[in-house]
């Protein structure tokens, strides 16, 4: 196979995984939204209620969504499957830093109301400053500044000029 037409192919591969993924992604988000519609209570006046219309829909995109999801994988070369998860293993590797800022961000949110705004957005942005940027004393105490500016600066401008108390932590 000439290498155009094997970069084709992996372009269409690639094509016919990211359908495959949009299919499950529909079917597990139509689920979950049958599993609420369930939760809507019966109505006294009418007979069917009013979540039977999200159940019949839902319960048809649930159907639809497996209907495309083992059609998508009838499909699929198993060889693409390993391509697959070597690919998605070397793309995450190649963004670690997105995915350490979001961990990053998701432990900020989860400790903020413990230890309060000013302690945990200093800890969050200076943290992020000293695994993205260059590691100079000049660069650490930039950082060291806007860290402060941003936290304690921010929650002193909020609570002095705005009379918005931002969250003081310890519960």
């Amino acid at each position: 196979m000439s290498d155009g037409a094997s970069h084709k192919a992996r372009r269409q591969e690639a094509g016919d995984i990211a359908r495959l993924l949009s299919y499950l992604a529909i079917l597990l988000a139509s689920i979950g939204l049958l599993l609420s519609a369930m939760a809507i209570p019966a109505s006294r006046f009418e007979r069917l209620g009013a979540g039977a219309f999200p159940k019949i829909v839902f319960a048809g995109l649930i159907l639809m969504a497996a209907i495309a999801t083992i059609d998508a994988l009838r499909k699929l070369p198993r060889a693409a499957y390993g391509r697959f998860l070597s690919d998605a293993v070397s793309w995450v590797r190649r963004r670690y830093l997105v995915f350490v800022s979001l961990a990053a961000l998701g432990l900020y949110i989860a400790v903020m109301p413990k230890i309060g705004f000013s302690i945990a957005s200093f800890l969050f942005i200076f943290g992020l400053e000293l695994l993205l940027m260059p590691r100079r004393m000049t660069t650490i105490a930039i950082g060291l500044i806007v860290a402060l500016v941003f936290s304690f600066g921010l929650n002193w401008l909020f609570a002095e000029v705005f009379n918005v108390f931002l969250p003081r932590g310890g519960r």
